[in-house]
């Protein structure tokens, strides 16, 4: 059973994709759920909200 809700962590594959879909790097992506936790949704969120400081 996959929750598609969440990001799996561990799968490098996993990862890789979310950040080439959100114009961010796999190490950004690390962070992001190290601080943000793994909801898909609420990392959607972080990531534009990184992409609008810059």
């Amino acid at each position: 059973y996959l929750d598609r809700d969440r990001l799996l962590v561990d799968e490098y594959d996993e990862v890789e994709h979310f950040a080439r879909d959100n114009g961010v790097s796999p190490s950004q992506v690390r962070k992001l759920i190290k601080k943000n936790g793994n909801d898909r949704k609420t990392l959607i969120q972080a990531v534009r909200a990184l992409r609008d400081r810059k």
